[in-house]
């Protein structure tokens, strides 16, 4: 009997999707995941008016977000707890904002305004080579969302402006939070501050309307609308920089029209048709060339996830 060599191989890996990747997957799962949420919650303004819509949602995702996480003081520095707070204000005014503007001016066109804050990170960031895919971004969504159609209520406008402003501090914000701590626990905190300023605010006058089985469907909208695509968004921007992030949200336009078309029967004309194709291919553009270096939370969580590597023992003859 001769002692073979030890021979130790390891089963093919799976394959493994990049950094950008990855991060432009679950970008697009969370834009899909809040403009279907947004088309079952129209019926709903009748009832509840668009704050007391946004409110109710935000607030049962702030309850939802701490059952499932449970987060805890000890795991947060006072500057993460600081960091986590001032994101749930600027979620409140992005979603809050953002219904405001819709209530006076068209969607498309308050969609467009909105997304000149994303946009505005693609544009200054350092790195020219991003900017012609955040131009070629813009003339999609000026073509998809046709917002010389509508006309532009001031006040419209200025809440659409505001969510603009405000969605580029929720870029900038969940990645600052989300490089500093791990798994979902900053999105635990800034949810529930949002619900609690979302819902002070449409307390007085929109939550009064507000009956049991409303409450349960808006349980449900919560989680579709809110809980998965921020959970989604808060783990993309982890692997994708807020400059191609932004551009990839470009996006979201195309999303909302294909929901309009499934859910609502808006079928879009060939202007919009040609912006869905050049926002695609700067979405495209942008998630190549848009990994980022992998952060201490981020590597921390993908070492809880790895699988040990599997061995077949050593044989003998």
């Amino acid at each position: 009997m001769i002692p073979l060599a030890a021979v130790t191989r390891r089963f093919p890996a799976r394959p493994q999707l990049s950094g950008a990747q990855s991060g432009a997957l679950m970008a697009m799962g969370a834009m899909s995941s809040v403009q279907l949420g947004l088309a079952l919650s129209v019926p709903l303004f009748a009832q509840l008016g668009a704050v007391g819509t946004a409110g109710l949602r935000l607030a049962w995702a702030g309850v939802l977000l701490l059952v499932m996480v449970r987060p805890r003081p000890r795991d947060f520095e006072r500057r993460d707890l600081l960091a986590c707070g001032l994101l749930g204000l600027v979620t409140a005014g992005m979603v809050m904002l953002f219904m405001l503007s819709a209530a006076r001016i068209p969607l498309g066109t308050a969609s467009a305004l909105e997304f000149l804050g994303p946009l505005s990170i693609s544009l200054l960031r350092p790195g020219g080579g991003r900017k012609h895919w955040a131009a070629l971004a813009a003339v999609g969504v000026v073509l998809l969302t046709e917002p010389w159609r509508g006309g532009i209520d001031p006040a419209g406008l200025g809440f659409a402006l505001g969510a603009a402003a405000c969605w580029a501090g929720y870029i900038l914000l969940t990645q600052r939070v989300g490089d500093q701590v791990t798994g979902l626990k900053g999105l635990a905190i800034s949810l529930p501050v949002a619900g609690v300023v979302a819902g002070l605010v449409a307390a007085p006058s929109e939550l009064a309307r507000a009956t049991w089985p409303l409450l349960l469907v808006m349980l449900g909208l919560a989680a579709l609308s809110t809980v998965l695509p921020f959970s989604l968004e808060f783990l993309a921007l982890r692997r994708l920089n807020a400059g191609a992030f932004g551009t990839l949200m470009s996006l979201e336009p195309a999303i909302a029209l294909l929901m309009g078309v499934l859910v609502l029967g808006q079928i879009p004309g060939p202007a919009p048709a040609a912006g869905v194709v050049l926002v695609v291919i700067a979405g495209a553009g942008a998630t190549r060339s848009g990994g980022r270096e992998a952060t201490a939370a981020a590597e921390a969580e993908e070492a809880e996830e790895a699988e040990p590597e599997v061995r077949v023992p050593a044989l003998c003859a």
